[in-house]
């Protein structure tokens, strides 16, 4: 079974992120590829109460409601009904590296190129977001060919590792 992504550098820059920029509270938010729950503790702290979490990996669904979260298994947005003012996502942005072990290749490889499933995010997501409703994406200078689609983007927060540089964009129809 794969393991539960453990809060690393991306988590807790689009932790500071979301505490930094998002002001409202009454929000209706979904965090896609809860992992830990660490943006769902976050967007709990901030003061948002009507959360959602969606994850693919039955142990952090598990983990989450255990947190007391309202979660479901779900391949991004396969399952999810309705529309969010508020969508999160830290999602798998490596490219494939073939080294890396089985267990915890679906919490890191976002596909060949890093950035298919973030794709197969945005172009589900528009779906999902409310007019004037805001997406909170994490990449990865490793990300290669991430397609915007015709979104609007605004980089809030960025952090330059040792082999990377990480980016946290609001993302906006």
């Amino acid at each position: 079974m794969p393991e539960i992504y453990k809060p690393a550098e991306d988590s807790y820059l689009l932790t500071d992120t979301l505490k930094k920029y998002v002001k409202n509270t009454n929000l209706k938010a979904i965090e896609i590829g809860i992992g830990s729950g660490i943006q769902l503790q976050t967007l709990k702290e901030i003061g948002i109460k009507d959360i959602y979490g969606v994850d693919i990996n039955k142990k952090a669904i598990t983990q989450c409601e255990n947190l007391g979260f309202r979660c479901i298994t779900s391949d991004l947005f396969d399952h999810v009904k309705g529309k969010f003012d508020l969508i999160v996502f830290n999602p798998p942005y490596l490219p494939e590296n073939r080294k890396e072990p089985k267990s915890s290749k679906l919490a890191t490889t976002g596909g060949k190129l890093g950035s298919e499933i973030i794709n197969k995010f945005l172009k589900q997501a528009k779906n999902h977001l409310n007019p004037n409703g805001r997406i909170y994406l994490l990449t990865s200078s490793l990300t290669k060919d991430i397609n915007w689609l015709n979104y609007k983007k605004k980089l809030l927060g960025k952090k330059k590792l040792f082999f990377e540089e990480l980016f946290v964009w609001e993302v906006t129809i």
